[in-house]
């Protein structure tokens, strides 16, 4: 919640004690009217805030002559327009309701759900996946939300898994994967760029979102869906014939939902990024088909496998994450096609891009340095290995502005000897290791990015 003071101060309004303690209270009123917008399903954009200034009575501050009518209120405005009349009375003038007036369009402006969200935000809500809650999300994801709750469940577990393996395969380089704490888009503005890093996260999140699914199915915890019903009867491979078994997993079913889940959003619009990010998520789709392995069990004398039962099963998901990494260092640069449906290869001396290639549309940043405007965190006090020459080297991840050592005490497990029966046992020694971390930049220079 903002305060008087922090409201006053970003307004410069200057107000007597008895206006504060006014102010005050019609603050915690409007909060409470912005939870019962989102129980109303009121989703706000940035072309409403005109329409909104007039429901407040600040149609002059903004140059508007209109007036809302009762008619075309929000539901319980009319308190608001209530709180806000009184709290302006003639004991505050012109100028200081004007003023109150923005702050309360500032207030809207900082309280509501950027309309950039996504439904990755999912995965921070856990358990507690309320679909009317969910800043982001399209009205046919809503849908979904609603009609399939358990399935909401396994996307939510599903995106912090994906999340950590993006971290894992960037752990060694200038931009890291990393998540914002209560950003509704997880990434910050880094995703907004049609970079080959958002393409990543794209192709990762919709992969994501199938390899959860198909657990599930499989795991029995979904009602919607269940083993695979078309691996029945008898099959063949190298080895010979099999009889299908077991419960294999819903691969088909996992990716049809994770279609209509993921790409809704990108469907309602038709622009060059929409088309970047529905090819990005496919990509991510056929890569955990991909890995599917065929797992038997032999019958017979002594296991000689006479007869084998066998069933399909998805891999370990590292294997999608190492795929993907590979792609994302071959995705090819593009531009849209004349007629809007396809993509053509910036560089004409590249290949054409496939239905397997991650596509991007603008460069990226080098991410040494804090840049807000790009989502760059930058790599000050990034730990860095000196010894290396690859990514993960003091040299490259630094950009050249040199490092910091620090000498730290570690305990680690030693001598360690078998002890009859059954027991390991070690001794704890101490080591003295060296850190490197990154140099922050100096001063100007970070002020040029910010």
């Amino acid at each position: 919640m903002i305060s008087v003071r922090e409201s006053s101060a970003r307004n410069s309004v200057h107000l007597s004690s008895y206006q504060k303690s006014k102010l005050q209270q019609v603050l915690a009123d409007l909060n409470a009217l912005y939870t019962r917008f989102l129980q109303y399903r009121i989703v706000f954009s940035y072309h409403r805030w005109r329409t909104r200034s007039t429901m407040f009575g600040c149609g002059k501050v903004l140059g508007s002559p209109r007036i809302l009518n009762r008619s075309t209120a929000a539901p319980r405005g009319s308190d608001l327009r209530h709180i806000i009349r009184n709290s302006s009375g003639s004991s505050y003038g012109p100028r200081a309701s004007s003023r109150l007036c923005c702050a309360f369009l500032l207030l809207l402006l900082i309280l509501t759900p950027r309309v950039d969200s996504s439904w990755w935000y999912i995965g921070a809500l856990g358990a507690r996946v309320i679909c009317d809650n969910i800043p982001g999300l399209v009205n046919k994801q809503r849908q979904l939300c609603q009609k399939y709750p358990d399935i909401m469940q396994s996307i939510g577990g599903g995106a912090k898994e994906w999340i950590r393996e993006c971290q894992h395969q960037f752990r060694h380089h200038r931009w890291n994967c990393s998540a914002l704490d209560r950003d509704h888009t997880v990434f910050g503005r880094v995703i907004q760029r049609s970079s080959r890093e958002a393409a990543f996260v794209y192709a990762i999140s919709s992969a994501g979102v199938v390899f959860a699914i198909t657990r599930a199915c499989s795991q029995g915890e979904l009602k919607s869906c269940n083993c695979d019903p078309h691996k029945r009867g008898r099959a063949s491979d190298k080895r010979g014939e099999f009889d299908w078994g077991g419960c294999s997993d819903n691969i088909n079913y996992g990716i049809k939902f994770a279609k209509a889940f993921v790409d809704a959003k990108e469907r309602t619009v038709k622009d060059a990024r929409a088309l970047m990010n529905l090819h990005n998520n496919r990509c991510g789709r056929m890569a955990v088909k991909r890995f599917m392995k065929l797992e038997c069990k032999c019958h017979g004398v002594s296991g000689s496998c006479t007869l084998r039962t066998c069933w399909l099963a998805m891999s370990d998901f590292r294997k999608t994450g190492d795929y993907l990494r590979k792609k994302y260092n071959g995705a090819i640069e593009v531009t849209m096609n004349q007629d809007g449906t396809g993509f053509t290869v910036a560089n004409k001396d590249f290949r054409k891009a496939t239905k397997n290639d991650l596509v991007y549309f603008e460069t990226s940043p080098d991410y040494c340095l804090m840049d807000k405007a790009a989502g760059s965190l930058g790599t000050a006090g990034r730990v860095c290995n000196k010894t290396s020459r690859g990514t993960d080297g003091c040299e490259v991840m630094c950009c050249g502005r040199g490092y910091d050592t620090t000498r730290v005490k570690r305990i680690t497990k030693c001598e360690c000897k078998f002890k009859w029966c059954c027991a390991v046992e070690c001794k704890d020694c101490e080591e003295a290791v060296d850190i490197h971390t990154c140099k922050a930049p100096k001063r100007a220079e970070w002020l040029d990015q910010t």
